[in-house]
């Protein structure tokens, strides 16, 4: 078996596992209540006047905040609680297969749940034209957000055997994640404590708000998509050192 073969098993193995429990569709009914309630109740769809999804997008770094930790926390915790980790990583294939395998499942549910999103697109654009270019992007820096917050609870979850262990690290990283370049934030640090331009602009390069917003633009800039992937290889490779770790020890 080639290495592609090896990481589709893994991956067909993982999807099926989500599918097989009502965990996967009690997320997705949720994650699609959640996004009609505050594209259309708090983003005041109707009330802008203009066709277009952004009240829609504006609240995904939010949303996924605590969905993709719910979605990711059972990777490697599971694995590990079960012992059934050794199992898998005595197969024949290398941890990284393995990884990328688990990685790619939990993304690609993530993506179906996405997906399914679309009758609000449709009505946006029963509802005028929108310019689809920028709708396109939008989910596409979505996707990214998803998959970047994704790979960070794939690290967490391999800490500890502890779901709920993980589920709250994965939510405090991926909060500073925001957090370093929300306004309230960058105008603190440049008004209140005096730190230069430079450094401000520095610190909020790290938030994901901030490449978040060029996607939203309908732009896709070659820094943002960088900096999403920048994230998912780091935090996949922290995983695979951490997971070797184990088997060492």
């Amino acid at each position: 078996m080639n290495a592609w073969a090896n990481i589709r098993t893994i991956a067909k193995r993982e999807l099926s596992a989500y599918f097989a429990s009502p965990v996967a569709y009690v997320v997705i009914v949720i994650f699609l209540l959640l996004t009609g309630f505050f594209t259309f109740m708090l983003g005041g769809f109707f009330e802008r006047g203009e066709a277009s999804l952004v009240s829609f997008f504006l609240w995904h770094p939010w949303l996924y905040l605590f969905l993709v930790p719910a979605v990711g926390m059972r990777l490697w915790s599971e694995e590990r609680r079960q012992g059934t980790m050794e199992l898998l990583l005595t197969m024949p294939i290398t941890p990284w297969q393995a990884i990328v395998g688990k990685f790619l499942a939990s993304w690609l549910f993530l993506a179906i749940a996405l997906a399914l999103t679309f009758p609000i697109a449709c009505t946006v654009n029963y509802l005028g034209s929108p310019d689809n270019g920028v709708i396109f992007g939008s989910y596409v820096g979505s996707l990214l957000l998803a998959g970047s917050y994704l790979a960070v609870s794939s690290m967490t979850s391999a800490m500890t055997r502890n779901q709920v262990i993980s589920f709250i690290i994965s939510v405090v990283i991926c909060f500073l994640l925001i957090l370093v370049g929300y306004p309230p934030v960058t105008t603190f640090l440049y008004h209140t404590l005096g730190f230069g331009q430079w450094f401000v602009e520095t610190v909020a390069s790290f938030s994901v708000m901030t490449h978040f917003e060029g996607f939203q633009k309908g732009i896709l800039d070659s820094r943002d998509l960088i900096f999403f992937l920048s994230i998912m290889v780091f935090a996949l490779f922290t995983t695979g050192v951490i997971i070797r770790g184990h088997r060492a020890g």
